[in-house]
């Protein structure tokens, strides 16, 4: 049996702040691990600051129908990893195969990190996104895989799982790729109620009506023959190329032709999504490079010609 005992050496190195549980290098389950890759997971447990790792003690100790430990590592609400195993965990069953992950057993083919948040009315934070990211990167740099070897439970279950949820799994895949290159994982977001982020004329009202929305509620407004639109502004640190993405919450009723407009270095350019589907989490837009400064870079225009309300809830740049 193969182990892991580099784990915390490696995710330090990459600055990721890690916390050790017990005899975690010998704390295991039986069996073969010789791991090619990480797998993403969700706990189901709702974390927040005051409580930011409530898994925890389950991840360590298992279920009364799965004996522990459940992953290598449980990262928290702050992003802090919690390591508890050095060697095979019981956090991904059978694999059905996914990209160059083959099928076969989960837990002898990869790492599993716990990212504690509930996954239905709860997405993982800022900070477990990036040291997730961190971690992955560095993790599969020491296993000399690149970061096609990332995969999302959702991906290699066969029973249907659903974890990570709220996240594009080739959006993750493409942050690791920039993190091992040594580029510039620099990501910000901006929602409808991002102070000094967004603006907005009156006649966008407001809503929490989908559970699928980002934060706590989002814009919406009658599709119109006029330019209309709810403008997002960010601080972009350098000319590159960004990756935007968008976040709407999917209503059949919603726009199916509803226009993003980007401010590129070379002019506007729209793209048309339907917001009647894929909702409740990041969908790419496209890469496009962006000017250097602090402006209106993205906005939902009210001018389609489609039925539906037009929704304006979330984007996020990501330098790649």
């Amino acid at each position: 049996m193969a182990t892991i005992p580099w784990l915390v050496d490696v995710l330090r190195g990459a600055g990721v702040q890690v916390v050790t549980h017990g005899d975690w290098l010998n704390r295991m389950r039986p069996g073969d691990f010789n791991p090619i890759g990480v797998l993403w997971h969700h706990t189901a447990a709702t974390s927040s600051a005051s409580n930011p790792h409530p898994a925890l003690n389950i991840c360590i100790n298992g279920r009364s129908d799965l004996p522990g430990p459940l992953c290598q590592a449980l990262v928290d609400y702050h992003g802090v990893f919690h390591v508890i195993s050095a060697g095979r965990c019981n956090h991904a069953g059978v694999s059905r195969g996914s990209g160059p992950i083959p099928a076969g057993d989960g837990n002898t083919l990869m790492i599993g990190w716990e990212i504690d948040y509930n996954g239905v009315n709860q997405e993982m934070t800022a900070a477990q996104y990036n040291a997730s990211i961190a971690a992955t990167a560095a993790v599969l740099k020491r296993l000399g895989k690149d970061a096609s070897y990332a995969r999302g439970h959702r991906e290699t279950s066969t029973t249907g799982k659903i974890d990570p949820s709220f996240i594009d799994l080739n959006s993750m895949r493409a942050d690791v790729a920039a993190k091992m290159a040594g580029g510039s994982t620099w990501s910000a977001v901006v929602d409808n109620s991002t102070a000094g982020r967004f603006t907005a004329s009156a006649n966008w009202g407001t809503s929490s009506y989908s559970a699928q929305r980002y934060g706590t509620d989002y814009r919406f407004a009658n599709p119109v023959a006029a330019s209309d639109a709810a403008w997002y502004k960010f601080n972009v640190p350098a000319t590159a190329n960004y990756r935007v993405d968008a976040w709407w919450p999917a209503v059949s009723g919603y726009n199916s032709a509803t226009p993003y407009i980007v401010s590129t270095t070379t002019g506007n350019r729209t793209i048309i999504v339907d917001q009647r589907v894929t909702g409740g989490q990041w969908r790419s837009l496209g890469t496009f490079t962006l000017p250097a400064g602090d402006a209106n870079r993205v906005a939902v225009s009210r001018w389609s010609s489609a039925p539906g309300l037009v929704i304006a809830d979330a984007v996020r740049l990501t330098r790649v």
